[in-house]
Parts: structure tokens; sequence; C-alpha cells
């Protein structure tokens, strides 16, 4: 159990949270949420012990472990990685590092004899003569190969990293367990591992994660910063969305009642207030009106962007065609002798745990790589426009966000325009003058998205847009591209994302490719597709 008392927090004269009495309790899994900003990330700091708040205290249960899903990747490179996933566990850890030096010691004493036993003991009741199976199973859920087990962490790639790190928190059964984004770089086959393995855990959880999907599966309650405090809600994300907007919408109830009751009391008040045989009847109605008491509607951090994908034209007979394609990658084939179609309508989702397979097709198909071998041609009517995860090119020059729109804002249109523009992605006022050198993540995200917006393109190509968004940009963008009436090929870890919006599945394996049109979720549980996915990873 982990406990926040009168715990507040504040960047200058913004007030991020304050009074917050939270309570987190065994047994249950809580996703912690809110707008970018709002402070989940730092609530987290402040729970782990990370971070002092301006005011309160945060309390656990006696000999409670806390274990933290960390995000530096380069803390642990010189470390083994199963060293590094039992390093989670620092008690145990720091136990065996000493076991392991007391037994490489030339000469054995009577006394090293004594703390040799004392130190079995504290092992053994720490279950670590299992450490480092554990740590292997944990590893191979994530998708983390037995060939890695024992090669240094600086010599696995920037996504293997993060594995290791998600393991390590999960390692050794911890009491309280924080985790932020712990779906990052994880595909769907360690999404759902994970999904598992927290469902199984019988100790307090807290998550800060982008993914609707897995908040649903995993979280049995809900923790809102918003309004400058932080509500705790029963049930997972969609049932804290249903009860915020009902709540809401009551306030929002009561207060047009309110209104409209003082307009009738003031009504009645001004037409008789100088009648003498109405005066009686007026005073009685001034001091309704004078108790009568609108609720102040607090401000919500939380706002969405207007994201609306409009074509030019729409698509001809003849959208793409792609015959034979292959490529390969300092050795590695990433697909091969590759044949698509892609028809009217079709909203294909590109999945698969190789995501340099899918960034690879999308840049040949905009022509920024060339394949080793095959063709593709687009369909006379078509015009593509492309969101690259890897977007730093598009933001190399230090200018003005109306400057940076006004690139690709119709040549009849002036800086007007494009600061409307900005003011719908949530760029309004000054913000629309910040340099482009300055910009989040997620900002620079919702400029890509301006710029695809201003294209008139039939055919949107997208690789990971969710990526740096928050909840509301990923709703807005969500709701925007299942609107589009033209073409889409995209790629997403997002599952709800993909869910509401492909009528396609196409996945990259090693063995070839497997192109359905259905549903993801009811792709990922056609039994074909599962027998056919063995068959080909």
């Amino acid at each position: 159990m982990i406990t926040a008392i009168d715990v507040a927090l504040s960047y200058g004269k913004r007030v991020i949270f304050q009074d917050v009495n939270i309570k987190f309790t065994p047994g249950n899994c809580y996703g912690l949420i809110g707008a970018n900003g709002a402070g989940k990330t730092t609530f987290l700091k402040i729970l782990g012990g990370d971070f002092e708040p301006d005011r309160g205290t945060v309390s656990i249960g006696s000999r409670e472990r806390i274990a933290v899903l960390r995000q530096d990747q380069f803390a642990f490179d010189d470390i083994k990685v199963l060293d590094t996933v039992i390093m989670g566990h620092e008690r145990l850890y720091k136990l065996l590092a000493e076991r392991e030096a007391l037994y490489a010691k030339a000469e054995f004493t009577e006394e090293d004899g004594i703390r040799s036993g004392d130190l079995e003991a504290q092992v053994d009741e720490l279950n670590g003569y299992e450490a480092e199976s554990e740590a292997a199973v944990l590893l191979s859920g994530l998708g983390i190969s037995e060939e890695l087990l024992h090669k240094k962490m600086k010599e696995l790639e920037g996504g293997e990293k993060v594995r290791v790190l998600l393991a390590q928190a999960l390692f050794g059964n911890p009491d309280i367990l924080l985790l932020d984004e712990p779906t990052n770089n994880l595909d769907i086959d360690s999404i759902a591992w994970l999904e598992n393995f927290l469902d199984r855990f019988q100790n307090t959880v807290i998550i800060v994660s982008h993914d609707r999907h897995f908040l649903n599966q995993v979280c049995t309650h809900v923790a809102d910063i918003d309004f400058g405090k932080i509500a705790i809600y029963v049930g997972n994300y969609d049932f804290w969305y249903q009860a915020s907007q009902l709540v809401l919408q009551q306030k929002q109830n009561e207060n047009k009642k309110a209104t409209a009751k003082a307009k009738e009391l003031q009504d009645f008040i001004r037409r008789f207030s100088s009648n003498a045989s109405k005066a009686k009847q007026a005073t009685s109605r001034k001091k309704l009106l004078d108790k009568l008491t609108l609720e102040e509607m607090p401000t919500s951090s939380r706002k969405y962007p207007f994201i609306s994908f409009k074509a030019g034209r729409p698509c001809g007979d003849i959208i793409l065609e792609i015959k034979g394609l292959s490529k390969k990658v300092e050795g590695n084939v990433l697909f091969k002798d590759f044949d698509l179609t892609v028809n009217k309508g079709d909203k294909i989702a590109f999945v698969g745990s190789n995501s340099l397979a899918k960034t690879t097709l999308f840049q040949i198909l905009t022509g920024e790589l060339k394949p080793d071998s095959g063709s593709f041609r687009w369909g006379v009517t078509m015009s593509q426009s492309y969101f690259s995860k890897e977007n730093s090119s598009f933001f190399n020059k230090d200018v003005t966000l109306v400057e940076w729109l006004g690139e690709y804002t119709p040549v009849t249109e002036g800086e007007t325009f494009a600061r409307g523009f900005l003011g719908k992605m949530l760029f309004s006022g000054e913000e629309a003058l910040k340099k482009t050198s300055v910009l989040s993540g997620g900002e620079k995200v919702r400029c890509l998205l301006s710029r695809m917006m201003l294209s008139d393109a039939n055919c949107l190509i997208m690789d990971e847009p969710t990526n740096h968004l928050d909840l509301e940009s990923i709703t807005a963008l969500n709701n925007g591209l299942i609107a589009f009436p033209e073409v889409l090929l995209f790629s997403s870890h997002d599952h709800q994302f993909v869910d509401t919006i492909a009528n396609r599945v196409i996945e990259l394996l090693p063995g070839g490719v497997i192109d359905k049109m259905l549903p993801f979720q009811d792709y990922l549980l056609d039994d074909g597709v599962i027998a056919l996915r063995n068959t080909l990873s």
C-alpha cells in the first residue's frame, strides 16, 4: 500500500495539484491519466521518492518494496542483461554479489563460514536461488532472446534495452510497481504478455500510459489529474471517460437551470419592483436571487486539437500496385517478393514486431529509398502525404510556427489563415510564435499533422503517428482518420487506434506476409491467422 498525504506541487504561479490525499491499495491497478503537462510522470516520481513535492508526504507499508520502470537506457551499459534485471531487487542483488565475492576468496575463515550461512538463509528467504531463471522467463516474455542474456546492455539496441528495464521493474514480485509508459517499444505479443502478467499480479500497480486498450485491459481504477486535483474512479479507462463526461454534463445542466432561474427572477424584479402591489413579491424574489449561486466551472487541463483530413479529389480505380518488392538492410531480409494491390476505401494497418520493415516499406513507397528488386505503381489520380516516424529534418530551420506552417499553406492564404489553423491545433496566441527549435515531441507531431491536413492528399501514409501524443490528441487523430473517406496506410502499436480505424491488416513476418480483410481484434483471434503466424514467424 502507498499513501499520498496533503501532497501539493506548483511551477511558479501554475498549480499542478494541491491537497492530494490518496491511498493506493494492494490487488488494484491504477491508471494515472491527465493531459500533457498535467504532472503524471512527476507524481509518479513523487510516489517513487525521486522527486520532492512542495508540500506533503508519501508513506508505504513497513518492509514493502517499490519497483520503478527506469527511463535511462544508458545507466546499466556495462552490466550484463541478466544482472541488470536482478538489480531490480536491490537487496537481493547485494546479497548475491556479497555471496559471490565471499566464495571467491582464496582463504575461507570460520567467520566467513558463519557469514555465508547467514547469506544463504537470506537469499533463500528472497527466493534468490530462482533469480536467474525468473529473470530469464521475464525477458523471454518480453521478446529478449536467450543469446542476449549474458551480453552487456551497451550491446543491445534501444528497444531491447527498454524491455530489459521493464523486466527489471517486474522482477522479484515488488509490493508496489510504478510503470511510466511500459508499452513503449513493445510489439503486440509482448504487450499481451504484459497484460497477462499484470492481470495475475496481486500487489499495487500504478501506470502512466497513452495506450487506451492497455489501460482498459489492466486497470481496476483510474486516477485522473485535472482541475488541480487527483480524483479516483473505480473501473477502467472507458468507464472513467463515461463517468467523467456524465459528471461534467450534470454540472453544466445544473448551471443552465440556475442561469435560467436567475433570469426569470431578474425579469420579475425589473418589471415589478416599482409596482406597489407587487413590491412584496419582488422583494421576496430578490432574496431568492441572492441565495441562488452558480457553481464555478473549473478550467480543465484537457484540450482536444481539431483534426480533419480532406482529400482534394477522390481516388480513381487504380490506387497502388506492388509487385515482387524485396529489401535487405545489413544482410537482414525485411521483406521478399512482396505483392500488394490497394483498393478504394482501404485503411491498411501494417503490423509485426519488425518496425524497421514497416518504416522501410513506407520510405520506398514515398520515394525516399529504392527497393533491391521489384516495382510499385501509384495510380494517376493519387497524391500522398507521409508522416515519418523520424521527423527531425522537418524542423532544422529555426523559424516560428507561423513561418513554418506558411511553407505548406495555400498561396492564396496568409498569416491570418496560418494562425487560425495553428489555433485549432492548440497553438493559440503567443504559442504560434514559438520557434521550431524548442518544440516538444508532441508539439512536433501536431505540426506534422497540420501539414498533412493542408496537403489535401487522398492517400495518407503514417508511421507510428501516436508517438509523443497525449490521450486527447490521440482521440482526436483517431476520430479524424475514422472519418477520412479515402486510402490510409499506417503502422501503430496503439491497439485501440488500429482496431477502430483499420479494415485490413497486413503483417510482415520473417517467413512471409499475412494479408487479411479483418478488423484488428478479429485478426488477432482468428485461428487461421494464428496458425499462419506460427508458421511464418
